[in-house]
């Protein structure tokens, strides 16, 4: 079975069933389910995310964080300046993936899916191959 690591961004505050919507919408596009997941990441300033909290603990999935500098030293073929000036890295989920998986680019399954929830919060979800 198919390993991968999903690298996860979001809003300040966005709301769990966001965050589930986005994964679970971005999982269908890789044609993947939850089991396939075998970590999570994302930046460090997102350790106190509640949301993201909440979903590794209740899908039972490690979530590991990575500094600005670490995100920002992997291409990724989506960079946003918008979240260079706010994050201090051009990607999170996209580099975050692709760092706990240990893969670079060709490993992407999912680049960046992006999805903006009822509670008008954007979410976006990068999928990863685990290379062995």
């Amino acid at each position: 079975m198919m390993r991968v690591a999903l690298g996860i961004g979001c809003d300040r505050g966005a709301a769990l069933q966001t965050l589930q919507t986005a994964v679970e919408q971005a999982l269908d596009q890789a044609k993947l389910t939850h089991q396939a997941v075998t970590v999570c990441a994302s930046i460090d300033k997102k350790n106190d995310e509640h949301a993201l909290l909440q979903l590794c603990e209740q899908q039972r999935w490690p979530l590991q964080f990575y500094s600005a500098e670490q995100l920002a030293g992997v291409a990724v073929p989506n960079p946003s300046e918008v979240v260079r000036k706010y994050m201090g890295t051009p990607a999170v989920a996209e580099a975050a993936a692709m760092l706990a998986a240990n893969t670079d680019m060709t490993g992407l399954l999912v680049e960046k899916y992006k999805y903006c929830g009822d509670d008008g919060k954007n979410a976006t979800v990068s999928i990863a191959r685990i290379t062995e």
